[in-house]
Formats: structure tokens, sequence, C-alpha cells
């Protein structure tokens, strides 16, 4: 085990995706097992603007964050709000943009990381990198180096891949751990419709990130995973496509758990299902004008907004067929919490929720809850238009776009993502590209029976645990999914819907009971072990190249 361990990432502290999960609810069981010799790294993208993550306290590290600043390292020290309450550094960037092509020459000459064609957030994502990897040496020279600590650096994602060859370069007594949650030419090719699985072997990544310009993402990502101490990814799924795309191997596979800290006991669980199913339901009416009885069925999906890869595409039409079908029993009422290019909550429906009254009318528009800056070119609502899916009163189906971060304050829900999420039924993720899948893994934590495929890497754990292919009763439903099957997929989860609305109130309660039993195997108490191997490996072939330069 290391003495003291600094991780870095875009999304610490910045809630902007799927890795902020995975740090934030692993933060508290590694903090247990560390203190504060566990230390975050993350983006001063707030400057003046208060930060809801982060806690500064200007008592922690003090005569380092004043040397530091001598050196051109500008930090910030706190805490992190969120279990656990890890230390955490906030690094100012903004200086090293005037340098950055010098820092792009150093990085060529060392690593052959090409950043010739960058373009978009490469720049700001690579100069937080390389200021992280600052942060790290600066750290590491005035606060552990004479403690002669075993140290280790874990970067996450190619945005902070470049701070892990500086590290390599500037302090090569330190381990380094890389971690790719989803390689970004993978990513690419499945995102422009190219079939990523049955063609893998086939597929060189440099010739495919050079086709797709995505030249410098790959470069330094790859050239990151040749060089450090131990490279890992979360899923064997993914861990399949670096061998081929990134042509290394991964040493380890870290599984993301959770933490069930966000749930709420079971004393306050039904109470907190019914304020959010009764959220949901007046938000549905106000918009809508139809009335939605208890028993309606919610379904959601949610996640990142990737049309095809995160299978939006295939709810939207499931969604459609369901409609069509003449099996129902039960009103459906389908969310799709995507975060779009949002302008402002719709003052009509917020007018309308602020009166308390029931209506019996639809508004113009009546599936979105907020107003977009690009209304006529929105994927989501061209799909709606094409299926002719405009929640009118005698439909059984009606769909709504929720294209809003949920973050307690979005002015129409005012509720934070897990505090309506509970408000569920049924969840739907049919992705085609999903290298781990939090959204199946948080639904199943909150008791809600969901509907993934074999293309993401939670599905594939789930039936792994099953011992074969999970099915809805035993809280996950895995549909096997290929490059071609695409109505298959459809139709079947159109299936399982229609068989779940016709379970009997104990069946349900069954799978809502084996979806929660089976998300108590995903805790980060279960998990937090591939971590402590990853730690290891990175140790041992650090203290080797160590040797071996001596």
């Amino acid at each position: 085990m290391p003495d003291f361990v600094l991780e870095a990432s875009w999304e610490v502290c910045n809630k902007v995706g799927g890795i902020y999960t995975v740090l934030s609810t692993r933060a508290k069981v590694l903090q247990e097992a560390m203190g504060d010799r566990l230390v975050f790294i993350g983006p001063d993208v707030w400057k003046e603007k208060e930060c809801p993550y982060f806690e500064q306290d200007n008592k922690l590290f003090p005569k380092w964050v004043t040397k530091a600043k001598k050196e051109g390292v500008l930090v910030r020290t706190g805490r992190w709000r969120i279990p656990g309450r890890p230390l955490v550094v906030l690094i100012d960037f903004e200086p090293y943009y005037a340098v950055r092509n010098e820092i792009y020459g150093a990085m060529w000459t060392e690593f052959q990381v090409n950043s010739l064609h960058s373009y978009g957030d490469y720049d700001e994502a690579s100069m937080f990198a390389y200021g992280a990897g600052r942060v790290v040496e600066s750290f590491y020279n005035h606060q552990l180096r004479r403690a002669g600590q075993r140290v280790l650096f874990q970067a996450h994602e190619w945005m902070s891949g470049l701070g892990a060859l500086y590290v390599r370069t500037h302090v090569p007594v330190i381990a380094t751990v890389f971690t790719t949650h989803a390689t970004s030419i993978g990513r690419s090719i499945a995102g422009n419709d190219k079939p990523l699985y049955d063609y893998l072997y086939a597929y060189n990544g440099n010739q495919m990130a050079q086709e797709l310009n995505m030249e410098a993402k790959h470069s330094v990502e790859r050239q990151t995973a040749h060089n450090v101490d131990c490279f890992t990814t979360v899923s064997d799924i993914t861990a399949k496509e670096c061998a081929q795309l990134l042509d290394c191997k991964c040493d380890a596979v870290l599984l993301n758990g959770f933490e069930n800290d966000f749930v709420p006991e079971a004393d306050d669980f039904p109470k907190a299902r019914r304020k959010a199913r009764r959220k949901m339901l007046s938000v549905a009416n106000a918009l809508t004008g139809s009335s939605f009885s208890d028993d309606t069925l919610i379904i959601s999906t949610s996640g990142r907004y990737e049309y095809k890869n995160k299978g939006i595409d295939v709810f939207i039409d499931a969604m459609s067929r369901l409609q069509k079908g003449n099996s129902l029993r039960r009103d459906v009422l389908a969310f799709v919490m995507v975060p779009a290019w949002v302008s402002e909550p719709r003052p009509d429906l917020v007018a309308r929720l602020s009166s308390g009254r029931e209506f019996h009318s639809p508004l113009e528009n009546p599936v979105l809850t907020h107003n977009l800056h690009n209304m006529q070119s929105d994927t989501v609502l061209r799909a709606l238009q094409w299926y002719n899916m405009h929640n009118q009163r005698d439909d059984r189906v009606k769909v709504i776009f929720v294209p809003c971060y949920l973050d307690g304050k979005d002015g129409v829900f005012n509720l934070s993502y897990y505090d309506l999420l509970i408000a569920g039924d049924l969840s739907v993720y049919p992705s085609y590209y999903e290298p781990w899948g939090y959204t199946p893994l948080e639904s199943v934590a909150f008791h809600i029976p969901c509907i993934t495929t074999s293309l993401s890497g939670f599905g594939l754990w789930a039936n792994k645990e099953k011992g074969g292919v999970s099915h809805i009763e035993d809280g996950v439903e895995v549909i096997r999914r290929t490059d071609y099957n695409y109505h298959e997929v459809t139709d079947t989860v159109v299936r399982v819907i229609e068989e779940y609305i016709s379970y009997a109130p104990a069946k349900c309660e069954k799978a809502r009971e084996a979806a929660c039993d089976l998300a108590q195997k995903a805790l980060w108490e279960n998990f937090i072990r591939h971590y402590y191997e990853a730690y290891d490996i990175a140790l041992r072939n650090a203290a080797a190249r160590v040797s071996d330069r001596q």
C-alpha cells in the first residue's frame, strides 16, 4: 500500500459526468483506510464563483501553498463536500496557456504525444493536466520527500494524461496509475455509426484517430497508457478495447462501485419515494393536462447526451412501439433525463406548478420541461416528432424530455437526480457503448429494476453474478446487443416492459428486492480491493524502474 495517494481528475469538485460519481462515492471507503493521506487534485474552474462542492480551508498546508505560488503553481486547498470529506487541491491552470506550445513540444520530445491537431477542449484539459503534474511535483518536494514516503499518483482519463507523464519525468520515484474510463477513439467510432465490436480486431487506433479527427486525444491517451507503472480501465469489455485500440493491455480492471449513503434509510425510503412520485406526476400534469393515477408506471433513462451510444434512440423508439400496442394495463410515463443545451425552465410550466392546481389542457409542446437554445435541431425533440409522440390525452404512453442537470435548482423539479430517481418503477439503459454503466447501478441501488445490454460493463457483471443471463426478475434484464440487432433490442425492451406491467405487486416487489441485493454486491467495500491491487502493481513496477536507473 502507498503511504500517500494523490489523485487527479477533471471531475474533482466539478460535476460533469460519471467519473464524478466514481470518485465521490469511492472517497469515503478510501478515506477510512488512508485518512488525510489521500489528496484529490481538480481544476479551479469556479474562480470567484462559489463552488458548491468545495469548502476552502486556508489552514491546510499554508507554507506549501506559499512556496508553490513562488514556483508558479497557484492552488486553493480545502475539502470536498462529499462523504469522507477528503482533502482537495484545486489548481488554477490559466497561466500555462501562455507556454502551451513549449509544454506540447516537451511532451512530443519525451513521449511522442502528438498535439498538432488539437482542438476544442484539448487545450483546456491539457493545461489542467500539466498543472496537476506541477502540483504533485511541488507537493512531493515540500511535504513528502523528507519523510521518505511511498507516493502514488493516479490520473483519470485522457484529460489528466499529461499530468502522469509529467510526474514520470520530473518525479520518477512516484508510482503512476492511469485509468481510462472509456477510450476516446472507441467512443468516437461508436458515435460515428461505425460497427465497433464485430470489427474491433481489425481496427488500428492510430489510423482511426486520423480518420475521425481524434489524433490529439488518442495520442495522449495511448502514450500515457504505455508510460505509466499501472494501466487500468473499468470493465472487461473496455479492457479488450484498450488492448486493440491503444495497443496496450490493462494491468488491472477497476470495477466501479457505489456507496449507499445516497439511498434513504429503510424508514425514510417510502416517504422519499412518495414525494418524488408526486413531483413527477404533478410536472407531467402541468405539461400535458392529463391526470395520472398513483399506479402510473414511471420509466426513465438518463446519462450523457450520446444519442446512439447511450441507447436514447432505442428508448424513444421502444416508447413509440409500446404506445402502438394494445396490451397496456397501466398508463406509462417515460422520462428522458439527459442534460442538453438548456436555456431556462419554461416560464409557462413554472407558473402552472406554482399555482398548485390540477390542469386539464396541455401546454404548447407538452414534451419538454426546459427551453433549449437549439429547439429546432435537438435530436431528442426531433425523434419525438418523428415518432409522433405528442403526449395527447388518449396516449397511454407519454414521454417527457428533462434536458437539464438535476441539481436541486433546475427551476421545475428543484430536486436532485437521486431524489427523483427513487420515484421510478423501471429504468431503461439500452446502451451501445457503455464501458461500465453507472446509471443502471444507481437504479438498482434505489431498488428500481432496470434494462441494460450485454455491451455495458455493468450488464456483463450482472450476468456474471447471476451465473448466466440476468432477467428482470433478477433485478436487471441484460439484453444481448450487437452491431446490427437494433430492432431486436428495441422489441425486447417493449416485451420486458409489457411483461413487467403484467406482474402482480408481489412479483414486482420481489424484482425490486433482487435489484437492491445486486447493488449491495457492488458497494465500494467489495470493489476497493481492485484499487489496492493496482496500487501494489504500480508501486512494485516503480520500485523496479527506479532501481534499474540507479
